[in-house]
């Protein structure tokens, strides 16, 4: 047998593994989503090992994700995406809801989701308490992700956020205060409805609620793949 064909053969092999492995019994977004990190992990040939190397996580962090038993913030997704070649949007589009308009549907030039198909990622019962909404599921192939995203008033303060890329935050409701960790220095501001913020994701950061829970839209960029020579 030829490499090639072995190269075929065994990324077969792998795909039946990883759709024999994906329970068939119904499961709520959030599930879905640490489910698909697995299914990609092994339809990439990787070990946890493996992509705990690539990703910069720990074996442990990583297989809780994928029990379900820790659900990852964005921009840890991301990052894993990242590691694997793959883009953000993987976690999130809805395939089955997709095909059912058309074939092309996930590729199409324009991608509409209506208030009742939005799709909700993390919610508040999360490890960082933070509730994500897909705003884009539809569309696999993208350079942005939006979200309907809502801050908590309490969070981890022993946590901040980084990951590459960048962010776009325009607050809809409530009050939230950012710090950010620039240059070795602690950096605060606030932001009320309708007040906006664009950063570089790399830039250590987190935001709480001030007067009860705020609601904002939150656009993650991906960085750009270099061309290939």
């Amino acid at each position: 047998m030829t490499a090639k064909k072995l190269d075929k053969t065994l990324l077969a092999s792998r795909q039946k593994q990883a759709a024999q492995e994906v329970s068939t019994a119904p499961i709520d977004d959030e599930e879905a989503v640490c489910l698909r990190l697995r299914t990609a992990r092994i339809e990439h040939g990787l070990t946890l090992e493996a992509l705990a190397e690539l990703s910069g996580f720990t074996k442990g962090y990583l297989s809780k994700i994928e029990n379900g038993k820790k659900a990852p913030p964005i921009g840890s997704l991301a990052r894993i995406a990242r590691a694997m070649g793959m883009e953000l949007s993987y976690f999130f589009v809805d395939a089955d809801a997709a095909d059912a308009v058309s074939p092309e549907s996930a590729d199409a030039p324009v991608s509409v989701v209506h208030h009742w198909e939005r799709k909700p990622v993390f919610r508040g019962g999360s490890a960082y308490g933070y509730d994500y909404v897909s705003l884009a599921h539809k569309k696999q192939r993208k350079h942005m992700d939006p979200f309907m995203f809502t801050f908590p008033s309490e969070i981890n303060l022993d946590f901040f956020f980084e990951h590459e890329g960048e962010e776009f935050v325009f607050l809809l409701s409530g009050k939230v205060e950012f710090e950010f960790k620039v240059k070795g220095k602690l950096q605060r501001c606030i932001l009320e409805a309708g007040d906006s913020l664009y950063f570089e994701s790399s830039t250590p950061h987190r935001g709480r609620a001030l007067e009860g829970d705020a609601q904002a839209v939150v656009v993650v960029m991906e960085p750009a793949e270099p061309d290939p020579k």
